[in-house]
């Protein structure tokens, strides 16, 4: 059916809810609209746009907000699934310093990666092989929390993660 981005008032990332709670909230009052498609969903009387982005409309606290954790598939999702030596799809991560060498397993020394280009890798740094990363691997902001393991994400919620069009936006390059 979809989903929709629920922002705070100050247009904050909280969550992802299913479009039928998307639209309670606003029917409520709770939210209002701030994106839409151009679908619209009918009731006896009454017909609402169906949104993809609604704000709260008054400000909720948010206790905490850790960081990203890091984990095979979060690194899988900030690369896209493809492999940034190569640009395939990515079936595994690699560590950009090895860990044998004195890498560490942090967000900036963990990329995805191809079978292929890791086994051909291996524990050899990149300036060995005459690979280059452009730019280098980033950690993803809080925000990304929210939308992560949602493999249908809306082009319309990027503006409001504060994320570039790729996360991370790792470009291949050998």
């Amino acid at each position: 059916m979809g989903a929709a981005l629920v922002l705070n008032a100050t247009y904050e990332p909280l969550c992802v809810v299913p479009l039928r709670r998307a639209v309670v909230l606003v029917l409520a009052e709770k939210a209002v609209v701030v994106e839409a498609t151009d679908r619209v969903m009918h009731s006896e009387r009454l017909a609402v746009p169906i949104p993809t982005v609604v704000r709260l409309a008054r400000f909720v606290r948010v206790p905490y907000r850790r960081e990203v954790p890091l984990t095979r598939r979060a690194v899988l999702e900030r690369d896209r699934h493809a492999c940034v030596y190569c640009g395939h799809r990515a079936d595994t991560i690699d560590h950009v310093r090895p860990r044998s060498r004195g890498g560490t397993h942090v967000w900036t020394n963990v990329v995805a990666a191809c079978a292929r280009c890791n086994h051909r890798k291996g524990d050899r740094l990149l300036s060995e092989l005459g690979w280059h990363l452009s730019p280098q691997p980033v950690q993803p902001p809080a925000t990304v929390a929210v939308v992560m393991g949602w493999t249908a994400r809306e082009p319309s919620w990027e503006p409001y993660l504060g994320l570039p069009e790729r996360l991370g936006a790792i470009a291949p390059a050998v």
